[in-house]
Formats: C-alpha cells, sequence, structure tokens
C-alpha cells in the first residue's frame, strides 16, 4: 500500500530512542523528510546520522526541550527554515517512569506531556493549515484507561482530551488529530525496567514478560516498530476518516470492552 507521504516533512519529539525512533524510522523509509527531536544534541545528531544511513532519508536533529516555551519556537524556527515546512507531527516526548510517577510530579508531567505537545501543536498547526493538510499524532499510553497511577492516568487522559478538543478546531483546515495509546511495548526502556524488577522480585526477566504478555490478546508485547506502523498509516492522507478518537496499540488487552 502506498501510503502517499514521499516528499512530506515530519517532525517526531522524543524521537531518538524507542517508540519515536521507529516512528522517524517509518516515515523516512515511506520517502519522508525527518526531524528528530530530543533534549540531547548529541543524542538526537547521532541518532539522525544513524537514521539517514538506515533509510537514505533527510533526516535532521535538532535539540529542544519540549517543557519550555523558548526552546520549543527555536525548534520550529529551524525544523522550518531546514525542511521548508512541516506537514506531520508526532508528540512523543514525556518522562518514562519505572514505577508510579509521585504525586507531586503531576505539575511537571502536565507541562512537558501535555503543554508540551500543545507548544509543538502551536507552532506547527499554522504551517499546515496555510497549506490546507496536515497530520497530528500524540502519544498517550494505556494508563488513560487504566487506574494504578494518578499521575500517569490524568497526562494520559488529559493528551486524548487535548487531541479531541483540537480536532474539531483544526479538522475543518484539513488537519487530523489523533491519539495513539500505546501499551506495554517493547523498548529499550521496557527492557531495562524488565530487568530491574526481576532483580529487586529475585525472578527472570523472561518470567516477567510472560506474565504481561498473558494479558494481550495476541500473546506477546508489542515491537516499537508495530507502533510506528500504526502511526505511519495515521500520518497518511489514507487516514483521513480518522479524527479526535484514540486508537490503542497494545496488542489487544484482555477483558475491558470500549465503545
Amino acid at each position: 500500500m502506498d501510503l502517499q507521504l514521499a516528499g512530506r516533512r515530519a517532525v517526531i519529539t522524543g524521537g531518538s530512542r524507542g517508540i519515536g525512533f521507529a516512528v522517524a524510522q517509518a516515515l523516512a523509509t515511506e520517502g519522508m523528510s525527518v526531524a528528530l527531536v530530543a533534549r540531547s544534541a548529541g543524542d538526537v545528531a547521532e541518532q539522525a546520522a544513524i537514521l539517514r544511513a538506515k533509510t537514505g532519508a533527510e533526516v535532521i536533529g535538532v535539540a529542544a526541550d519540549t517543557g519550555d516555551d523558548a526552546s520549543v519556537a527555536r525548534m520550529a524556527e529551524s525544523v522550518t527554515e531546514r525542511l521548508g515546512g512541516v506537514d506531520v507531527l508526532v508528540n512523543n516526548a514525556a518522562t518514562t517512569s519505572p514505577g508510579a510517577f509521585p504525586d507531586d510530579a503531576l505539575e511537571g508531567e502536565i507541562n512537558v506531556k501535555v503543554r508540551g505537545y500543545l507548544r509543538c501543536v502551536r507552532a506547527f498547526a499554522p504551517g499546515m493549515a496555510e497549506r490546507g493538510w496536515g497530520r497530528i499524532v500524540n502519544i498517550g499510553g494505556l494508563a488513560a484507561r487504566q487506574s494504578g497511577s494518578i499521575v500517569g492516568s490524568v497526562r494520559n487522559v488529559a493528551v486524548a482530551a487535548m487531541s479531541k478538543n483540537l480536532a474539531d478546531e483544526l479538522g475543518p483546515a484539513g488537519i487530523n488529530v489523533v491519539t495513539v495509546h500505546p501499551g506495554a511495548t517493547r523498548s529499550g526502556t521496557f527492557l531495562t525496567i524488565l530487568q530491574e524488577r526481576a532483580a529487586a522480585l529475585g525472578r527472570r526477566p523472561e518470567e516477567l514478560e510472560r506474565q504481561l504478555a498473558a494479558s494481550v490478546s495476541i500473546g506477546r508485547i508489542v515491537e516499537p516498530e508495530e507502533v510506528a506502523a500504526v502511526v505511519a498509516f495515521l500520518a497518511s492522507p489514507l487516514s483521513v476518516a480518522l479524527n479526535g478518537d484514540p486508537v490503542l496499540a497494545s496488542g489487544g488487552v484482555k477483558g475491558a470492552i470500549h465503545y
């Protein structure tokens, strides 16, 4: 299937590793020019070089802290100047916690994952609207539908609510906005956390992974590249029928019915 993405331009925040890097690779493979954004200038430059070598696509790295207004403004100016504009924004920059976030982390998490996403939307959506087309994909998380972490649930529910508001506002301008809620994803961070938990419990990481996999309908943990494939479709013109409502990329969590 041709996703009709060749020649378009994308920016991915939190793009130097995990799901963000996998999304960047998927979009670059489709022929897009890609800007990786992350806080570490060294990491993002290194990962951009790796992706250029892998795909042959135009890939740039730009350092930015999405929790800071001025940093996002500078990043947007740099990306727009170097790529000539942005057609697709994938908001993925967020703090990763090995366990439940402490309650006093809420303000910081809202600033980075919710207001940070909104900062990037405000920076790039006007250009999309001028051209009459754009896609914004906000990466949330299944904590939006599960208890266990007040901070984790609140920040992801807020992302979904923000996306719906933006979809209604920007849809008439040709811009679709969708939240993707990944479940447990077999990224480097996931594997590190799994090893740490296994060591603390005196168990093997493979045992814990099998336990987690038993709660997923496909019987295993989803890979970052599989989440990225969903995001690539949502970034394409073919996804026009999807706007505002969240998409789950979890492999299917057993039990609950959402409608």
